[in-house]
């Protein structure tokens, strides 16, 4: 049988797990989903994510690809095969047969992400949201999260002694929200620099609690100095949320 190349679309919750990518010491969902995989597939089953999510992060939408040789017929049973046999902690979406150069990390367009606070103790979203005394002032943490899209280089929230070829980053969107307790921010962009999300939520809030000028996120930037920028909010109120590519790699053209 042909050997094909197809898209895994799924979810995670990212507690259980030391982040997405295989570790030799730590339980990753990289390693969960190959693993179930090359069990039901009767053969070893690399996959390749769209990105690397840290410890604690989780995923309302995540891809990844592989290479195999899979009877169409066989698609929607593997998908129901997979989820029985995975953790409650991951769900399989779904299995798409896309053309054979498509790239799950290369071809993203866009991804986004949603960060969750909340400003009172709630045992039902503890594990999910981060938990703030003192409500910040979303006017000011909104007029500071539309600086981000004047500029390029977000190396100030990189995290320190990463190995990236460059820190530029074409941010879309940026803005948060409030729900009574419920405080969201969402971001878009073609691409994230390890830890940046949180470093960006951390500095942000900072303004929104005072402690520092709405002006400083443009001189954070500009220093390209992650010292200059604010504190990383915890992994656990981070998610993944969003995954685009282009319609023309999907071979039935759905997604």
């Amino acid at each position: 049988m042909e050997l094909k190349r197809y898209f895994i679309e799924f979810s995670y919750d990212g507690l259980a797990f030391h982040g997405w990518q295989r570790q030799p010491n730590a339980l990753s969902v990289q390693e969960v989903i190959e693993d179930g995989l090359s069990k039901l597939l009767k053969k070893k089953i690399p996959i390749i994510g769209a990105g690397r999510t840290d410890a604690g992060v989780h995923a309302r939408q995540m891809f990844a690809h592989f290479n195999a040789s899979i009877n169409e017929g066989y698609l929607k049973d593997l998908v129901f095969l997979l989820n029985n046999y995975l953790p409650k902690s991951i769900n399989i979406i779904s299995l798409e047969n896309v053309k054979v150069t498509a790239h799950a990390r290369f071809d993203v367009i866009e991804r986004s992400y949603e960060y969750y606070i909340s400003t009172v103790k709630d045992p039902f979203t503890n594990s999910f949201h981060y938990f703030l005394k003192n409500v910040p002032d979303i006017n000011s943490m909104n007029q500071a999260s539309k600086i981000l899209l004047n500029h390029k280089d977000f190396k100030c929230f990189s995290k320190s002694h990463t190995d990236v070829k460059t820190f530029l980053c074409d941010i879309k969107s940026a803005s948060w929200s409030r729900k009574e307790s419920q405080i969201v921010f969402s971001i878009t962009s073609n691409r994230f620099l390890r830890n940046m999300v949180r470093s960006i939520v951390g500095t942000l809030l900072e303004i929104g609690l005072k402690k520092r000028p709405i002006q400083d996120m443009k001189l954070i930037i500009e220093s390209k100095d992650r010292s200059k920028a604010g504190f990383s909010v915890p992994a656990k109120g981070l998610f993944l949320t969003k995954i685009i590519y282009p319609s023309n790699i999907f071979l039935n053209n759905e997604k």
